[in-house]
């Protein structure tokens, strides 16, 4: 089941008929969405899943979710701020933190040297000049 929240805001639930890999992308079918027209009324919804439906990411494999609000510094012990939001970029995903200034960082394992969510804090290894 999976709970759609509309670009207005309202949320409806969902069964889930049938879903496959399309490249990066799934594709879902929903039941009671039988046409092109309605499930183009569907365009812009969000997914949301309950925290039990997820599989645990595995070992230095994060839900964005979870890394949201931590506090980020980098291997020189400089303050970045807070990860405030994540950017789907080409090559990999970027964490959006937010302090003094801005700073993207990759969010890959060659950049996340740490993360302590019990701590609540991220180690990065990225320059604070950059």
């Amino acid at each position: 089941m999976w709970q759609l929240r509309s670009v207005q805001g309202t949320r409806s639930v969902c069964e889930v008929v049938e879903m496959r890999a399309q490249g990066a992308r799934f594709v879902a079918r929903l039941a009671g969405v039988e046409s092109r027209e309605s499930a183009a009324k569907l365009t812009g919804a969000g997914i949301e899943v309950e925290r039990a439906a997820l599989p645990d990411p595995g070992e230095r494999q994060y839900y964005w979710v979870d890394l949201i609000g931590l506090a980020v510094r980098n291997v020189e012990g400089i303050e970045f701020g807070r990860v405030d939001h994540f950017v789907e970029a080409p090559a990999n995903a970027v964490m959006v933190v937010v302090g003094e200034r801005e700073h993207w960082v990759p969010a890959t394992p060659q950049h996340l040297v740490k993360v302590d969510r019990d701590a609540g804090t991220i180690i990065v290894d990225w320059p604070a000049d950059f």
